[in-house]
């Protein structure tokens, strides 16, 4: 029999003991969603929790402890992630019923289609996002777009009935654990430590228009080497190969490329070991936010807003959707600086060579140097924006982050070849 949460209150609370959860989606999303799943395993500690997710997701899975095992999601009517088959998904909502869940929980989407799945999951309870009137679930709370989402599934987890109002309110900090094992793989890739900054440059996506041009990761690989001797390293998967290349292939100095020879928790284990991370927003950069490693994130047609990393120190987010020219960086920084970072965000202007302070040779039309990136809802081609960014607001981004790290020091000589930095994999 299906119940209200406010029905029951801490007599339904005590009562949980199998809680299914939705989430098939990637690794930067699954990253969001670990500060509320450890605050739901913790509301409930003797609940085991089923993750419905993709089936990438098991080796992550392992890694958590709150988490108790993973069922490969099926497939559902207007939910991309996986084709949907459907004598495949009646043979799985059949089971979960069998399982006889107490709780279900939709963390996936605003609920327009998942919160279909969930309830026919047929638990006890039910809780989800809806964007309108929607008594599929038990309960419901409005989506709201520009809400971040880590702070998202927490907001859902404690509407949850029977919490204890004297518990520490719960963290929002990402898990991502890590095995000796892959520091160990880590340790074998990456060249003893130097004085010299250790900077990734992670410039793959799934998606096209979330990705900034090779030529300027390669423009701006070049001028942090120049500024600081920074030991370049590529990261990126098996597929993006051709990618790092063509960034090699455009720089004029030696970078390490990792890409494709590392698995998830050494992947993981490199980005704990960099000074700064500079990705796209892609899951690198919460891989970041969960290893604590400083970062610089590109945002195109994703909203810094919904995916920026919550610590502000750390982490600075690039808007390439804000209104604004090309030669100030201040106001397409997204996360909030003080009047003193804001000048020195701008200063470090002066010190970048006069031929970056215009987008890199060949990649916009003659006459668009200092064009002004429009707001979404006055430029009918926003997926482009990131295309468009220059790289004097990232670079200005870059030197920001990295002045706390006062052992480095600019070069203003040429950089000599350094042989643990080789254009070819070792």
């Amino acid at each position: 029999m299906k119940e209200r949460f406010h029905a029951r209150g801490n007599e339904f609370s005590a009562s949980v003991r199998r809680i299914a959860v939705l989430r098939a989606l990637y690794l930067g999303d699954l990253l969001c969603a670990t500060p509320a799943l450890r605050a739901l395993h913790r509301r409930f500690p003797r609940a085991r929790i089923t993750l419905i997710g993709l089936p990438w997701a098991r080796e992550f899975v392992n890694r958590l402890p709150y988490i108790d095992r993973l069922l490969p999601f099926p497939g559902y009517p207007g939910i991309p992630e996986v084709e949907y088959i459907s004598e495949r998904t009646r043979a799985f909502l059949a089971d979960a019923r069998h399982d006889d869940y107490d709780l279900a929980i939709q963390m996936h989407g605003d609920g327009s289609s998942s919160n279909g799945f969930v309830a026919e999951l047929g638990a006890r309870a039910s809780l989800g996002y809806r964007t309108h009137a929607d008594d599929r679930l038990t309960s419901g709370l409005p989506y709201r777009i520009d809400e971040n989402e880590v702070l998202r599934w927490l907001r859902l987890v404690e509407a949850l009935p029977g919490a204890d109002a004297t518990a520490a309110p719960a963290s929002a900090a990402l898990d991502f654990p890590i095995t000796p094992e892959e520091h160990a793989r880590a340790e074998e890739l990456l060249p003893t430590p130097a004085l010299a900054p250790r900077i990734g440059l992670h410039a793959g996506s799934k998606l096209r228009d979330r990705r900034w041009p090779a030529q300027r990761f390669a423009a701006l690989a070049d001028a942090l080497i120049e500024r600081y001797r920074a030991n370049i390293v590529l990261t990126g998967v098996t597929a993006e190969h051709a990618l790092a290349a063509e960034i090699r292939r455009h720089m004029r100095y030696p970078a390490l490329d990792l890409t494709g020879r590392t698995d998830l928790g050494t992947f993981a284990a490199i980005i704990r070991r960099l000074d700064l991370l500079i990705t796209n927003d892609t899951s690198a950069s919460h891989v970041a936010a969960a290893m604590g490693t400083r970062s610089v994130v590109l945002f195109g047609p994703s909203r810094p807003q919904q995916w920026a990393p919550l610590d502000h120190e750390r982490h600075v987010a690039i808007d390439a959707l804000a209104a604004d020219t090309t030669h100030e960086a201040s106001r397409l920084v997204q996360n909030p600086l003080s009047p003193r970072e804001r000048v020195g965000v701008r200063g470090a202007y002066a010190e970048i060579p006069e031929q970056l302070l215009s987008p890199h040779p060949g990649l916009l039309p003659e006459g668009e140097g200092n064009r002004v990136l429009h707001h979404p809802a006055s430029d009918p081609d926003s997926n482009a924006a990131l295309r468009r960014l220059p790289l004097p607001p990232v670079l200005a981004a870059c030197v920001h982050m990295l002045a706390p790290l006062t052992d480095f020091r600019r070069s203003t000589n040429p950089v000599a070849h350094n042989d643990n930095y080789s254009r070819e994999p070792q």
